[in-house]
């Protein structure tokens, strides 16, 4: 896949992967659209990265998606990738009296309804391009359950899924499909996790997109950076040895909350 020169549309942009992401592809030479619900911090990045184009969405909500979609084809009719990077990522103690239903899905709506919403969206658009690219960003925790967040493992399970399929079902046109499966990575996405993992097991934004990118050119269509190769190994031959180990503690974890 060609990543020069291109117009790529982000979304999560303004911190942690989604930030790296445009750095970098700024400096490819691409045209990067970048998405994010907060108008400060959209603000904030356009002032750090001179040249990044910004809009204001929400992928939580299928109103707001087609709204961007007629904003972004009408001013920029070459966009011919699409980075779903946008994610929530929390602690949920089920046992919880008051753990109320409809917010017990808030992570389903924006990692997985949010990239599904937004690939049905523009696809067609992608379709009509001589070449094309969707990257979904899932998680290490797809590959296997992470008890201190079940809803965040499910719904990046359920978009690995999703990207596989899709990569089917788009063989044989111009538009080729990437997965990131992230592993844990010092980003504010993490944050709520200090002392639930180690600092050393935090992979730095700048090598583990870099990794991306190269993948990406050189069309691998799944990329392991760091410790989600060994995330991939453990849960393909010790499955109930890696889910006890990332079931330690969790308890005393979500009573600390």
């Amino acid at each position: 896949m060609n990543l020069r020169h291109q117009t790529i549309l982000l979304t999560g942009g303004t911190s942690g992967l989604g930030y790296e992401f445009a750095a970098q592809l700024l400096a490819l030479g691409n045209t990067v659209l970048l998405t994010g619900r907060d108008p400060a911090k959209l603000a904030q990045v356009r002032q750090q990265l001179p040249g990044v184009h910004t809009l204001q969405s929400d992928v939580s909500d299928p109103a707001a998606i087609a709204q961007l979609y007629e904003q972004v084809t009408a001013q920029f009719p070459q966009l011919s990738i699409l980075i779903n990077n946008a994610g929530q990522m929390r602690k949920l103690d089920l046992l919880a009296s008051a753990q109320q239903v409809p917010e017990l899905t808030r992570e389903l709506d924006v990692n997985l309804a949010g990239p599904m919403r937004m690939v049905q969206q523009f696809l067609p658009h992608l379709l009509r391009q001589p070449a094309a690219a969707i990257l979904n960003v899932t998680s290490g925790l797809a590959l296997t359950p992470y008890p201190l967040a079940p809803v965040y493992g499910a719904s990046k399970a359920g978009l690995r899924a999703y990207t596989k399929a899709l990569r089917v079902q788009l063989q044989g046109t111009p538009v080729q499909v990437f997965e990131l499966v992230a592993p844990a990575a010092k980003t504010p996405l993490s944050t709520p996790f200090a002392g639930d993992v180690a600092e050393k097991d935090l992979m730095a934004p700048r090598p583990l997109i870099a990794q991306t990118l190269r993948a990406m050119q050189t069309n691998q269509w799944e990329v392991y950076p760091g410790l989600a190769k060994m995330l991939r190994l453990l849960s393909r031959v010790a499955p109930d040895l890696l889910l006890r180990q990332l079931s330690k503690g969790v308890r005393e974890s979500l009573a600390r909350r």
